[in-house]
C-alpha cells in the first residue's frame, strides 16, 4: 500500500482513538514512573498500595455519586471475570438479558451456560439497534449494557422486575462519562480500559445493598470459586485491597484519571466534553457523502464509541489503514460486526478538536481513495 500522507496541520494533536483500551493521557504515564520506586513491585496488603485502592474507591464514589448504602467493590479478571462471577453470586435462578451487541450477548451466554441456573431470557435486537428487557415471571437478574462497545449503542438505564429482582448493568465503555441514576441499578461495573484510560485486568463494580445481601445470600448455600466469590471481593475492598495481587501500574493510572476527572468538573464535566466530540463526528456524518452513522436512532447513539459507515466506494480498512500509516491509530470497526465502517473512541481523555480533525483527515484521503 503506497502512504497518502495527510497535511501536517489537518492532522489531530492525538491520534489515538481506540475504544478500548484507549488513550492515556501523559500525566498518567509519568506518575507510573514517578511511583515506580515507592509503590511498584510492593506488597497489595500495605499501606501503600492499599491507599491507592483506598483512592480509586473514594475517587469513584465522588465521580458517580454514590447513593447511600452503595459501595465500590475491586475484583481481579475484568469485566468478563465479573460475568461469571455475576452468575454465581448474583442470579438466583434466572436471568434475563438484554442483548443488542457482542458483549451483551456475552453474559447473556455465560448465564445460559450456567448448569445451576435456568435457561435465560434474552431479548435481542439487529446490530446498531437497541433491545431493552421487559419485567417477566421467574426472573429474579435483569442484565444489559449500558454502552455496547461493539456497535455504539446507548441504553437507557432503568430498573426492571419487582419483588427483589436485580438490575446489573454494565458500563465498561461509558461509566465516568454518561450522568446516570445509580438508585436504578444493583450493580454498575465496569473495566478501567475505557473511560478511566488504564490497563485491563481489574473489574470494578457498583454494588447495592440488595446485591450485597444476595451475593451473602448465594455464596452461603452454593459453592463458588475463590476468584468469582463476590462475597471475597466485597470483604478485601472494604480492607482497600484485592483477593489477589492486582496490576499496580492499573491502579495508579486509574487514580489519576478520576483525579482529572473530578478536578475537571466531575461527571457533568467528563459526559459533556463526550457530548461535544460526538457532536462532532455525527453532524460530520450526517452532511457527508461518504459517510454516515451506523446507529440510526440519534437518541440511541453513543457519546464515546462512535461507528461510522463509510460509502461502499471507500474501503473502510484501507481508509483506517492509511489513517494509521499517518499516524491516526485504532479507528478501525468492531472485527466481528462485519462491516464497511470506522469507529471512534470519544472517551474524555480525546480532546473534541482531535475529533473534528480526525474527520478532516477521513475526507482527505476518501477523495483521493474514491
Amino acid at each position: 500500500m503506497e502512504t497518502i500522507a495527510i497535511p501536517t496541520d489537518l492532522l489531530p494533536a492525538d491520534g489515538r482513538f481506540g475504544s478500548g483500551p484507549s488513550k492515556v493521557r501523559a500525566e498518567q504515564a509519568d506518575m507510573v514512573a514517578a511511583l515506580g520506586r515507592t509503590v511498584l513491585g510492593t506488597s497489595h496488603r500495605q499501606p501503600p498500595v492499599r491507599s491507592l485502592v483506598r483512592r480509586v474507591r473514594e475517587g469513584v464514589t465522588d465521580l458517580l455519586g454514590l447513593p447511600d448504602g452503595y459501595e465500590v467493590v475491586l475484583g481481579n479478571g475484568g469485566t468478563t471475570a465479573f460475568w461469571d462471577a455475576a452468575a454465581f453470586c448474583l442470579v438466583r435462578e434466572r436471568a434475563q438479558h438484554a442483548a443488542f451487541g457482542e458483549f451483551g450477548a456475552k453474559f447473556a451466554a455465560t448465564t445460559d451456560r450456567a448448569p445451576f441456573l435456568a435457561g435465560s431470557d434474552v431479548r435481542t435486537a439487529p446490530p446498531g439497534e437497541l433491545a431493552v428487557c421487559e419485567t417477566a415471571d421467574e426472573v429474579d437478574a435483569y442484565a444489559y449494557p449500558h454502552n455496547e462497545t461493539s456497535t455504539g449503542v446507548i441504553s437507557p438505564v432503568a430498573r426492571f422486575g419487582t419483588g427483589d429482582a436485580l438490575t446489573l448493568v454494565d458500563a465498561t465503555s461509558v461509566a465516568g462519562a454518561y450522568e446516570v441514576d445509580l438508585t436504578h441499578t444493583d450493580a454498575y461495573y465496569f473495566a478501567p480500559q475505557k473511560v478511566f484510560a488504564s490497563d485491563g485486568g481489574l473489574w470494578l463494580a457498583v454494588l447495592s445493598p440488595a446485591a450485597v445481601e444476595r451475593v451473602e445470600e448465594l455464596t452461603s448455600a452454593r459453592w463458588v470459586p475463590d476468584f468469582l466469590h463476590l462475597g471475597l471481593a466485597v470483604e478485601n475492598s472494604r480492607k482497600d485491597q484485592t483477593l489477589n495481587t492486582p496490576a499496580i501500574a492499573t491502579l495508579v493510572m486509574l487514580a489519576e484519571q478520576l483525579d482529572w476527572l473530578n478536578e475537571h468538573g466531575g461527571l457533568t464535566w467528563s459526559a459533556g466534553r463526550c457530548v461535544t466530540s460526538a457532536e462532532i463526528l455525527y453532524g460530520w456524518a450526517e452532511a457527508s457523502d461518504v459517510a454516515a452513522p451506523f446507529v440510526g436512532d440519534a437518541a440511541h447513539r453513543s457519546p464515546v464509541v462512535g461507528t461510522v459507515d463509510i460509502a461502499e466506494e471507500v474501503d473502510a480498512a484501507a481508509l483506517a489503514a492509511q489513517l494509521r500509516a499517518n499516524g491516526v491509530v485504532d479507528t478501525e470497526p468492531y472485527r466481528k460486526l462485519g462491516r464497511n465502517q470506522l469507529r471512534v473512541g470519544m472517551y474524555p481523555a480525546v480532546a473534541p478538536e482531535d475529533v473534528r480533525a480526525l474527520t478532516a483527515c477521513v475526507d482527505y484521503l476518501a477523495e483521493r481513495m474514491g
